[in-house]
């Protein structure tokens, strides 16, 4: 059997109370490989998680969390290194274990990545890399335009375990309260929409952050006042399985992201909760959601009321949109996600070491 080590992002935490979005992932399809990352706080307990110790030298904190990566990679050295979310970590881990395959999980716009930012490091990274796999086409796109070695690897969902729960009326953000994520979009379409909906309530789930300690910021000290005078109720941050036992019980839920999400693992989770999912369609979003979301325009918060009122008076519409949204949900399901890993891995480690120079 192969022995597979993923590296994390030296800020993705890896516990079931601090983590955010590739940390899930790399839980969900994390079974039987090691799994490297920066010293946690009670990490899962059901996969082999090893801490990475940052050696102290002059530098960057990437360069010397990919040598600690690469000493504690050398105590039990692997057949296959999968490296997410930070191509110069990837491309250090190559020049380390020059006969080792090194495969990138990108899950953000490497546009703005150090050793992906120009289109002659895009260049470089692909030929060094045996595989490149994006959390969706907009991701590739920004990579490079249809090289073989860059095949999406959409992110997955386990839909065994997602709650079930009668929806009740209420309408949920859930994600960062960022300007990015247009959490003041939400808090401005509420304003307008809930005085013209009696029995119906509005709630927030989340924070600046990924955690509990989570810092206070601007933003959500000049939101909160904003948030009160439109009956929208701030719950802070929340553990993941907290978040989706709300989206179960929440008729709507709203993702009025003005950022082009990357993939939209929040409204992937919405959509197999049962809720009737509103949201923008930049970036990776329009992939996820495809025709089981209403559209909506995060810069116009009126477009959001308008869903929003819409859905509130239509019940038998809003049950449609929830449904297609849980027949669209089971297309990211966990059991398709790990069998396209495993021919993915397969491939690449039948392909080594001729797959940095020959598509795989």
């Amino acid at each position: 059997m192969s022995r597979i080590a993923i590296i994390l992002p030296p800020r993705e935490m890896f516990s079931a109370t601090a983590t955010g979005a590739i940390g899930l992932l790399v839980h969900r399809l994390g079974k039987g490989a090691a799994i490297y990352g920066m010293p946690t706080h009670a990490p899962f307990p059901d996969r082999d998680f090893r801490a990475v110790t940052l050696p102290w030298f002059p530098g960057r904190q990437a360069a010397r969390y990919a040598m600690g990566a690469a000493r504690r990679l050398r105590q039990s050295p692997p057949d296959l290194i999968e490296v997410h979310n930070r191509p110069d970590i990837a491309l250090a881990l190559v020049a380390a274990f020059p006969r080792v395959p090194v495969t990138l999980f990108l899950h953000n716009d490497p546009q703005g990545m150090r050793g992906a930012r120009s289109e002659a490091e895009r260049v470089r990274l692909i030929e060094a890399m045996a595989h490149i796999a994006p959390v969706s086409a907009h991701i590739a796109e920004r990579l490079t335009a249809g090289h073989p070695k860059v095949v999406p690897f959409p992110n997955c969902i386990d839909l065994a375990a997602i709650p079930s729960k009668p929806p009740q009326n209420r309408i949920l953000f859930a994600g960062r309260v960022v300007a990015d994520k247009g959490a003041d979009s939400f808090v401005a379409a509420c304003a307008m929409a809930l005085p013209r909906m009696p029995g119906w309530t509005a709630e927030m789930i989340g924070a600046d952050g990924f955690g509990a300690d989570s810092r206070d910021t601007p933003f959500l000290r000049a939101l909160r006042p904003k948030a009160e005078a439109a009956g929208v109720v701030l719950q802070g941050w929340r553990p993941h399985h907290a978040v989706l036992e709300a989206m179960a019980a929440a008729a709507m839920v709203v993702v009025p992201s003005r950022w082009p999400e990357p993939f939209g693992l929040t409204a992937l989770e919405a959509m197999a909760c049962g809720s009737a999912l509103i949201c923008s369609n930049r970036g990776g979003l329009a992939e996820v959601a495809g025709e089981a979301a209403w559209p909506i325009d995060p810069d116009r918060p009126e477009t959001i009321a308008d869903a929003i009122l819409t859905l509130a008076r239509d019940p038998v519409r809003r049950a449609a949109l929830a449904r297609a949204g849980r027949a669209r949900a089971a297309l990211f399901g966990l059991d398709a996600a790990r069998d396209r890993l495993a021919g993915l891995r397969s491939r690449v480690l039948a392909a080594w070491p001729s797959a940095a120079s020959t598509p795989i």
